[in-house]
């Protein structure tokens, strides 16, 4: 081949080559443009999907909430009318009882008999007597106190528990213990120790007791001459011993294991013992006649 034939070829393969690239660049576009498109399609559908399943979800979830506020809003409504009736009752209109009602129902708890008397017949006696100005300057009784020694109960520890029965007994409350305050090595005492039980009687129950010393107590000592007058504080509190609990009847003389004796104090709000001792007397209270002695228990 010549020279001439060779050029000529060349020429015609680099215009079939640059013929043919921009063919391929077209191939590429048109399919990069397909699959964009292709692309689009595909995800245009999913999104309205979603929606309409997001919407037909919150309408679903709002009809379900929809019923349970309107149940909560009736229970609460409920409740609300149920508050209401039991805080306003319906008011009843009070009326008197009369005559036949009273007597038909239980019987009306009576006073004691020493606070009754007090009141009607040793009061009015003491206004007159020491000319006070105001019914309520009348002494009257403050408190009763009891005290047992319980020495023996170092020895014998079932002592303390007979003891506590018959003090209960007697004043209708159970005791309290007292316990030592200091150590003392010649007694054989140690500091807390049980040593002796005290009971304080107060309201009704201590007029009830002061009924049934004066009544029935006192008169069942043997060889009794009443009750010493000298035994006051000086502030109208009056102190009395007892030698024999089985004087109260409500001691029963076959159970009791030993004899023991107790103090009996009563307090009273007068000033002076001339009072204390007056409002005893007119109580009932067996005093010793001037001069004469006395025995108790």
């Amino acid at each position: 081949m010549t020279t001439e034939q060779q050029h000529t070829d060349g020429d015609t393969a680099v215009q079939e080559g640059t013929s043919a690239a921009p063919s391929a660049k077209k191939r590429i576009t048109r399919r990069r443009t397909t699959t964009a498109k292709s692309q689009v399609t595909t995800t245009k559908p999913k999104s309205s999907r979603k929606r309409t399943t997001e919407a037909v979800a919150g309408s679903s979830k709002a009809s379900e909430k929809k019923p349970k506020s309107s149940r909560k809003r009736t229970t609460e409504a409920v409740a609300d009318s149920s508050k209401a009736s039991e805080k306003k009752p319906a008011r009843r209109k009070r009326t008197k009882p009369t005559a036949s009602a009273k007597n038909s129902g239980q019987p009306a708890k009576r006073l004691p008999r020493l606070l009754e008397r007090l009141r009607s017949e040793v009061g009015p006696a003491m206004v007159s007597e020491f000319g006070y100005t105001s019914p309520m300057q009348v002494p009257r009784l403050d408190k009763v106190v009891l005290n047992i020694g319980m020495g023996e109960s170092l020895e014998n520890a079932r002592a303390m528990e007979s003891a506590i029965k018959d003090l209960s007994l007697i004043s209708g409350q159970r005791p309290v213990t007292t316990k030592a305050r200091k150590s003392i090595a010649n007694f054989k005492v140690r500091q807390g120790m049980p040593v002796g039980l005290s009971v304080t009687i107060r309201g009704k129950r201590m007029y009830e007791f002061m009924d049934r010393l004066v009544s029935s107590a006192l008169p069942r000592v043997r060889d009794f001459r009443g009750v010493s007058r000298e035994a006051f504080d000086g502030r109208g509190n009056y102190s009395l011993g007892i030698r024999e609990q089985v004087i109260f009847p409500e001691i029963d003389y076959n159970t009791v294991d030993r004899i023991r004796s107790f103090q009996i104090v009563i307090g009273t709000t007068a000033s002076t013992d001339q009072e204390g001792m007056r409002l005893l007397e007119m109580l009932g209270m067996p005093f010793a006649r001037p001069g004469e002695s006395t025995r108790v228990a």
